[in-house]
C-alpha cells in the first residue's frame, strides 16, 4: 500500500519550492497539471492542490471562507532518520518561509519532533522516532 496526502495551497509553486528545499524529495513530474504538483518517496505520495479543486472534487463550500490562517484538521508527519534532522529539519524551515510553533521536543512515546507552519499556516511535524542520547521520553500530561 502507498498512502497519497493532498494539501490545498493557495500557491503550488510556492508550497512545492518549500517542501521540495524542506524535505528533499523529487517533484513527481507526470502527475504535474496547473492545478497540482507532489513530491514522492517510497511509500507516499504528498500532493499539493491549488484552489481550483476544490470544484473539480465537488468540494465547493469546504474551502476556507478568508484568506487567513487556515484551520487544522488533519496534519502530515514527515519520519526522519535521525534526532538531529529533526531540528536541522525545522532550521531550515524557518529559513524558507516557515514558523516553529513547537520546537524539537521528547514526546510521551519515544520520539523527537517538532510542529512547524509552512509558509501558507498549514501544520505539520518533523518527526524521528529515536530520541537524541540521553533525553527521556515526556511523560503523558492532559490538561
Amino acid at each position: 500500500m502507498k498512502l497519497y496526502v493532498n494539501l490545498f495551497c493557495r500557491d503550488i509553486e510556492a508550497q512545492l519550492a518549500f517542501y521540495t528545499a524542506l524535505l528533499g524529495l523529487p517533484e513527481v513530474e507526470h502527475a504535474r497539471s496547473p492545478i497540482y504538483r507532489a513530491l514522492a518517496a517510497p511509500c507516499f505520495q504528498f500532493g499539493l492542490h491549488a484552489p481550483a479543486a476544490y470544484g473539480l472534487l465537488q468540494l465547493d463550500g469546504r474551502s476556507p471562507q478568508d484568506e487567513g490562517v487556515p484551520p487544522v484538521t488533519a496534519y502530515p508527519t514527515f519520519m526522519l532518520d535521525q534526532p538531529a534532522d529533526v531540528s536541522t529539519g525545522a532550521e531550515r524551515a524557518v529559513a524558507l518561509g516557515g514558523a516553529v510553533l513547537k520546537p524539537p521536543y521528547a514526546t510521551y512515546y519515544g520520539e523527537w519532533q517538532t510542529v512547524l507552519n509552512d509558509p501558507e499556516g498549514h501544520v505539520f511535524r518533523l518527526s524521528c522516532a529515536a530520541l537524541p542520547e540521553g533525553v527521556q521520553a515526556a511523560v503523558l500530561s492532559l490538561p
